[in-house]
C-alpha cells in the first residue's frame, strides 16, 4: 500500500460511473478541508521514512543472513527479507505515480482516458497490501510448526524452499489485484484523487470483490493470532520448565517477539480498514444498483483508514531492527545465546 492522500485533481470526472473517474466527485465541495485531511506532505514524508527504514532493515537483514549457521532461523530471515522488500517495493512503486501527480498535477481524465495508470494503482495497493498479511501469517504458521512441532520434519525449511513460499504468497497476491482488471470490480480514483482502490459501491462485481479482500486480510491477521499465541504458550511453558531451564531457546524467542510485534502493527494498523469495508458494502446493499457515487464522509473514512495502512510499512522494519537479539541483550543481559531444546534431545 501508499500514499494515498495528495490533492484534487484539476479536473472533475464525476459524470462517469462506468470508468474509473466515477467513484467521487472532484468538484463537489471537498477544497475546504483539503488542507487539513490531505496533506500532500504527510505523504513525502512518511514516504520517505518509510523507504528509509526498509532500506536500513533490509542491509541488516542482509549482514545477519551471511552470518547465520541455524537453518532455522535462516528461514525465518528469508520470510523477513520478502516482507521488507514487498514494503519497501510498495512504497516506491505508489510514490512513483503520486509524487509526480504533486509536482505536475497533471489531470487524470486527459492522462489516462483508458484508466491503464489507475487501473495499475489501485492493483498495486491491493496487491502490496495483501502481501504481507499473508506474509505474516505463514511466518506464524511456520514457527508454529516448528515449536509445537518440532519433530514432525526432519529438517527445518531450506532458504530455497522458505523463497518458493514467498514467491506463492507474491503469485496468490498479484492474482487477487489482477481480478478487476479481468472483470470482478474495478479500481477507481478516489478522494482527494491521487491514488485508486477498489470501489466501495453496491454493484454485484465491487462487492464480491471487496468482501474477498476484506476478508481474506482479517482471516489473515485472526490466523497469525490464533498461531502466534499458541507459540508464545508453548514457549513459556518451555522456558519456565525446571528440567529444561538450561535449554531456552533464545533464537526461538527472538523469531516470536519479532513476530508478534508484526502481528501487532498489522492488527492496529489493517483491521480498522478491513472492517470498514466490510460494513460499508454490506450497509450499501439494499440500495444496489442505485448509488453510483460514494458519500463525502465514507471517501473522507477511507482516506483516513488508508493512512493507518501506511503507517504499517513504516514501522514493520523497525520490528526487527529494534528486536534483534544483539539490541535485547544491552536491555536484558540475562538472554545469553544458549542450544535451541531441539539440538539437546538425543
Amino acid at each position: 500500500m501508499g500514499l494515498g492522500d495528495m490533492e484534487t485533481p484539476n479536473s472533475s470526472a464525476g459524470g462517469q460511473p462506468d470508468t474509473c473517474f466515477g467513484a467521487f466527485n472532484a468538484s463537489g465541495g471537498h477544497n475546504n478541508t483539503q488542507n487539513s485531511i490531505a496533506s500532500p506532505w504527510f505523504s513525502t514524508a512518511f514516504g520517505l521514512i518509510g523507504l528509509c527504514s526498509n532500506l536500513f532493515a533490509l542491509c541488516v537483514l542482509l549482514s545477519s543472513s551471511r552470518k547465520l549457521s541455524s537453518r532455522t532461523r535462516s528461514s525465518f530471515l528469508v520470510f523477513l527479507c520478502g516482507l521488507v522488500i514487498t514494503d519497501f517495493t510498495g512504497l516506491l512503486v505508489t510514490a512513483s505515480v503520486i509524487v509526480p501527480y504533486h509536482f505536475i498535477k497533471f489531470t487524470w481524465a486527459k492522462v489516462d482516458p483508458s484508466c491503464h495508470l489507475c487501473n495499475f494503482l489501485g492493483f498495486s495497493m491491493i496487491f502490496f497490501g495483501q502481501c504481507p498479511l499473508l506474509l505474516g501469517a505463514t511466518m506464524a504458521g511456520e514457527r508454529f510448526f516448528g515449536i509445537n512441532h518440532p519433530f514432525s520434519r526432519s529438517t527445518s525449511i531450506s532458504k530455497r524452499r522458505a523463497w518458493s513460499i514467498v514467491g506463492l504468497v507474491w503469485g496468490f497476491s498479484c492474482l487477487l489485484g489482477l481480478l478487476p482488471v479481468l472483470g470482478l470490480g474495478r479500481y477507481t480514483l478516489q478522494y482527494p484523487g491521487s491514488w485508486c482502490f477498489l470501489t466501495l459501491l453496491p454493484d454485484t462485481g465491487n462487492v464480491i470483490f471487496c468482501l474477498l479482500f476484506a476478508l481474506l486480510g482479517i482471516f489473515s491477521v485472526l490466523l497469525s493470532f490464533i498461531f502466534n499465541t499458541v507459540s508464545v504458550v508453548t514457549l513459556c511453558r518451555v522456558y519456565h520448565d525446571r528440567e529444561s531451564v538450561q535449554r531456552r531457546r533464545d533464537s526461538e524467542v527472538e523469531m516470536m517477539v519479532q513476530l508478534v510485534g508484526i502481528m501487532v502493527i498489522a492488527t492496529i494498523c489493517w483491521l480498522p480498514l478491513l472492517i470498514f469495508i466490510v460494513q460499508t458494502v454490506l450497509q450499501q446493499l439494499p440500495a444496489s444498483g442505485q448509488t453510483q457515487m460514494l458519500l463525502p464522509e465514507t471517501q473522507k473514512m477511507l482516506l483516513i483508514y488508508i493512512r493507518m495502512v501506511t503507517w504499517n510499512q513504516i514501522l514493520d522494519p523497525w520490528v526487527y531492527i529494534l528486536f534483534r537479539r544483539a539490541v535485547l541483550q544491552r536491555i536484558y543481559p540475562s538472554l545469553r545465546p544458549r542450544p535451541s531444546i531441539v539440538s539437546l534431545y538425543p
